[in-house]
């Protein structure tokens, strides 16, 4: 555990049992402290797998791509993203879960380009029912840390996994998807010793997105990891080796954060880069997209 403090916030990770760790990234605990004359504090994630999060009620407020910012209900739940996410905070504390896609197979189990780049209410939604002890549990806590995470990890260890007979492939596609010499959707399928057709619709219900889409989210986020990582670096020093040049790099970060390089490196990141270097101490990498999968 670790936590990265400034501007009144403090994020800290924890890894899952070794058991979860297969369908389980990290659980997150944010604390925010806002002055009176801010009463939001808001930063922008980037693409990700699906996260489960748990606020006080109105709390905050999140807008995915171009979406208008709504109200976050107190158990959010986002699916797999494409695209980024602005956020707002004010004073409170939140928990979140982030999922490998093999638990996003194993616990919910529903196709995940149903819930991609979108949020829900979870409370409202029956294919998250085994949650609702927890959001419920953890509504009521008493703010300590160690307490609350250990209601989360007894709850995440009486969860029944379901138990998914693409277990093995699921996991073999993200293995190969987060290796950085991937470079074609035929050199996936051949891998993986699929047809392209059979891997479009697979990576589409377990993944939430087509392959290429995915690579091109895979290229991006080892770019934007060493930027987060060293917010000194230029970006031509942060970029992945498979860009053929910054123009390249610049349409796909166009695509995924809706703004340029330059306008994102200008703006505050009170959230995003604490927990770069949070997540990467306890997890090993700065964002869950890279991720490396544990075999269940």
């Amino acid at each position: 555990m670790h936590a990265e403090t400034g501007n009144a916030i403090t994020i800290r990770f924890a890894l899952p049992a070794p058991e979860l760790q297969p369908f389980v990234t990290t659980y997150y605990r944010t604390d925010v402290i806002c002055s009176p004359s801010e009463p939001f504090v808001q930063d922008y994630l980037h693409p990700e797998w699906p996260n489960l999060r748990f606020l006080s009620p109105g709390q905050g407020q999140s807008a995915i791509g171009e979406q208008a910012l709504r109200e976050s209900p107190s158990f959010a739940v986002t699916g797999p993203t494409s695209r980024a996410a602005r956020f707002r905070l004010r004073s409170g504390r939140s928990w979140g879960i982030g999922l490998m896609p093999l638990g996003w197979a194993a616990l919910i189990g529903t196709p995940a380009c149903n819930y991609a780049d979108r949020f829900v209410d979870g409370l409202l939604d029956q294919a998250f029912a085994p949650f609702h002890p927890l959001a419920q549990s953890l509504a009521n806590g008493t703010g300590d840390f160690e307490e609350e995470l250990a209601l989360i990890e007894s709850h995440m260890g009486r969860i029944a996994i379901q138990t998914n007979s693409s277990a093995e492939l699921i996991t073999a596609f993200n293995s190969v998807l987060v290796d950085p010499e991937l470079a074609t959707v035929a050199e996936l399928a051949e891998r993986l010793d699929m047809n392209v057709r059979s891997l479009e619709r697979f990576s589409r219900r377990i993944f939430g997105f087509p392959p290429k889409l995915l690579m091109r989210r895979q290229r991006f986020l080892r770019s934007l990891a060493q930027f987060m990582l060293d917010p000194s670096l230029k970006w031509l020093s942060a970029l992945d080796y498979q860009y053929h040049d910054q123009a390249h790099f610049v349409r796909d970060f166009r695509l995924f954060m809706g703004m340029s390089p330059t306008a994102y490196a200008k703006l505050d990141k009170p959230f995003l880069v604490a927990a770069a270097r949070a997540r990467m101490e306890i997890a090993g990498n700065a964002v869950q997209g890279l991720h490396e999968p544990t075999k269940a």
